[in-house]
């Protein structure tokens, strides 16, 4: 008799953030979710993780609204799974108890069953208030072990001893829990560590454990790594659904049940009404971009090690800022950061910190200039790393960053922070004279000032659908207006995506949505003409998009202060003012795309 193998399907989530960035229109999937109801699926990963924040930076939607409608669609029985970060839990940083609390309640009220819980540095002590409040909200709370290989010539930790000693603290530190999950999110552990981890955790657990292994097959070894641990005993893996399946994503559920005839191991799912659901599925998304990093398996994956779920949302950045040929580069210089910063796991926030790190020392120089995440990471600010970071890598954050290294535990840290909480984002609701209720202000903790800017119906949409304007003919003869640097203009539409701007002709891209008689279309070009006066430019250092504008035309500066907030690769980067003076031209506004070398303002 076969054994089966539960599964639970992660498209949906997982799937979109490995895929898409995590920018999917909720109306685009549901009709997929009944599908796959219809099919028998009843486990399914629904909400957290990059799918909390993408919807309001991106889809202009309410992610507690996409759970109601989520639990509508998949029925009152199936069990709903969202992927939360320990004390940072579906945010990029650390929170203090009253914020992590309110995940649990909000997630619950909104029809999670189960939320799955980890730390990326595999520091118990961060997940012990998560753990609780998942608990006593009354959700079932599964607890993770993260994993990945590191790179070749590096030792340490991420070894069987490591992760069955981070199991054991676990249970020591008496973290209630409903089952355990061993979670690759680079794809990189290799078949004999995971058949040995799993092999030792259900020796030393109760043999009602429930054990859950996740992985990516972005390195090209998802299955063979899966069959791994159902040999060592696991009870459920992770599969995903085409198109979001494969490469950055988890394996094909058909390809699992392939590889599975004859061994004595069967997924408990009607593959034939599986597939079906699939045509459903490939049919709600084929108007997506589907980036083509998203379905290669990446020989470099194990030198990084890159998550699948951070890798194609950071390429789609990269490709935003026309900057896309220096990625080889950066996932080459991940290898030394990881190496370098203490051997965090690359799963979200971590992978972040690294590849913006990375980022960083290939456009800036080595070590010139750290990365919030990374410089607080190292300096202690998210916890104890598995080894200590080296020790001029911390010297060099502390100095550049102007931050002390410290000990104390990241979440008494949060609660000493006036400007972190539900106090907090309680005052910057009522600043704008918003509603403070429980939603909006976990929104608003979670989400800072976009969250504000979705609840005051200033969202911007960036969601990649492939619906490119060529020319005239796709363009409907309609008139179109564009936005370059902070003005509004006519444009003649030519052929290929070529727009006429007072002259000047630009490489345009025309959003979603664009009514009869105007649109916006981003260009990264200035209308400045040369003569007209300017003393002093505020250049761009970098390709990004304007976060923020921090002072107005007639505004006093002074050297080195503020004037612009550039956003790029998830970084807040201010463009300062190169000298004292008056501003006296603002050539950008906020949500507009500009390149490096770009004139953003004037100083006189």
């Amino acid at each position: 008799m076969s054994k089966n193998i539960d599964v639970m399907i992660t498209a949906f989530r997982d799937g979109f953030q490995s895929v898409y960035g995590a920018r999917v229109f909720t109306d685009d999937f549901i009709p997929a979710v009944e599908a796959a109801r219809d099919a028998g699926i009843t486990h399914f990963e629904a909400g957290g993780g990059a799918r909390y924040q993408a919807l309001y930076f991106y889809s202009n939607e309410c992610a507690f609204e996409m759970m109601d409608r989520f639990r509508v669609a998949a029925g009152p029985d199936a069990n709903l799974q969202t992927l939360a970060r320990g004390i940072n839990v579906v945010a990029l940083d650390s929170q203090p108890r009253d914020v992590i609390d309110l995940h649990a309640k909000l997630f619950k009220k909104h029809g999670i069953t189960t939320i799955r819980n980890f730390d990326a540095l595999n520091d118990v002590q961060n997940l012990i208030d998560s753990g609780r409040s998942i608990t006593d909200h009354g959700l079932n709370h599964e607890i993770c072990v993260t994993m990945m290989a590191l790179p070749p010539g590096c030792e340490g930790a991420h070894d069987p001893d490591f992760y069955i000693q981070t199991l054991q603290g676990i249970l020591d530190a008496g973290i209630p829990f409903t089952s355990i999950c061993f979670k690759d999110a680079s794809g990189t552990a290799y078949p004999s560590v995971i058949h040995e981890t799993v092999k030792r955790a259900r020796q030393m657990l109760p043999d009602d454990t429930r054990l859950v292994f996740h992985t990516h097959d972005t390195a090209g070894t998802g299955i063979i790594c899966y069959q791994a641990a159902i040999e060592a005993g696991i009870d459920q893996i992770d599969l995903s659904l085409a198109p979001c399946s494969g490469g950055t994503c988890q394996p094909d559920v058909a390809s699992m049940w392939h590889a599975l005839r004859g061994t004595g191991y069967s997924l408990d799912l009607d593959i034939e009404k599986v597939m079906d659901a699939e045509e459903v599925f490939k049919d709600c998304m084929k108007d997506y971009f589907m980036p083509p990093e998203a379905k290669a398996v990446e020989p470099l994956i194990p030198w990084s090690p890159m998550p699948g779920g951070a890798l194609t949302a950071n390429t789609q950045m990269m490709r935003d800022n026309q900057i896309m040929d220096r990625y080889p580069e950066v996932i080459k210089a991940m290898g030394e950061v990881v190496r370098l910063g203490g051997f965090g796991t690359s799963v979200t926030p971590v992978s972040q910190f690294y590849f913006q790190q990375a980022f960083n020392n290939v456009m800036f120089g080595k070590w010139e200039k750290f990365a919030e995440g990374y410089g607080k990471m190292v300096l202690g600010y998210f916890g104890k790393t598995p080894v200590p970071p080296d020790p001029e890598i911390i010297r060099l954050a502390s100095e550049k960053m102007e931050l002390e290294p410290t000990t104390e535990n990241p979440v008494e840290l949060d609660e000493a922070n006036p400007k972190k909480g539900l106090g907090a984002a309680r005052a910057a609701l009522e600043a704008e004279g918003l509603d403070t209720h429980d939603e909006n202000l976990f929104i608003a903790a979670a989400c800072g000032q976009k969250g504000i800017d979705f609840l005051k119906g200033e969202a911007t949409i960036g969601v990649r659908k492939e619906k490119p304007c060529t020319g005239e003919e796709d363009a409907g003869g309609k008139a179109f207006t564009v936005r370059v640097s902070g003005d509004t203009f006519a444009v003649e539409f030519g052929a290929k995506g070529k727009a006429t701007v007072n002259g000047q002709t630009y490489d345009i891209s025309v959003t979603e949505g664009i009514s009869e008689g105007g649109g916006d279309a981003t260009v990264g070009a200035s209308t400045k003409k040369d003569g007209d006066g300017a003393s002093h430019p505020v250049q761009a250092p970098m390709p990004g998009a304007v976060f923020a504008i921090k002072k107005q035309i007639g505004d006093t500066v002074t050297e080195g202060e503020a004037v612009i907030i550039l956003e790029a690769m998830k970084m807040e980067m201010p463009v300062n003012a190169p000298c004292d003076g008056t501003l006296t031209e603002l050539l950008v506004a906020k949500g507009d795309q500009v390149a490096a070398g770009q004139t953003l303002a004037t100083v006189s």
